[in-house]
């Protein structure tokens, strides 16, 4: 896959995230009626789950500009543990969040080739 092609999906793949991570921050901000019932059954109440929705927003916003993007990868990354650990706390389904993590990794690796180079020990390429 040339070097286009693999930009255009990184960015199309970490729009898409975007948008669904936005979207469940926004949800707990505003603190919809889903949302409130996804704090209750967690036991958290209404002020932090939605302090949570800005800690979201927050790293999906930073994860999307490639100046700030690692940064935001590794906050994502620990916000989606995070969820993970929730959910296996409270006897819920891990499925979601685990998949929007290893999509968050994807698109990171697509987008930032020194993640491939240093975690998936591949070799520079030159002709980029």
């Amino acid at each position: 896959m040339n070097t286009k092609r693999k930009n255009i999906g990184g960015w199309v793949l970490s729009g898409i995230i975007g948008l669904m991570l936005l979207a469940s921050a926004f949800d707990k901000i505003r603190s919809s009626e889903h949302a409130l019932q996804m704090a209750s059954s967690f036991g958290i109440s209404a002020k932090p789950y939605a302090i949570l929705g800005i800690i979201e927003a927050l790293s999906v916003v930073l994860f999307l500009f490639s100046r700030t993007g690692i940064l935001g990868l590794l906050l994502l990354t620990s916000y989606l543990g995070g969820a993970i650990a929730t959910h296996l706390q409270h006897g819920q389904d891990i499925l979601f969040p685990a998949v929007i993590e290893a999509l968050v990794w994807m698109a990171a690796v697509i987008r930032f080739p020194e993640l491939s180079i240093r975690i998936l020990k591949r070799k520079e390429n030159k002709e980029a």
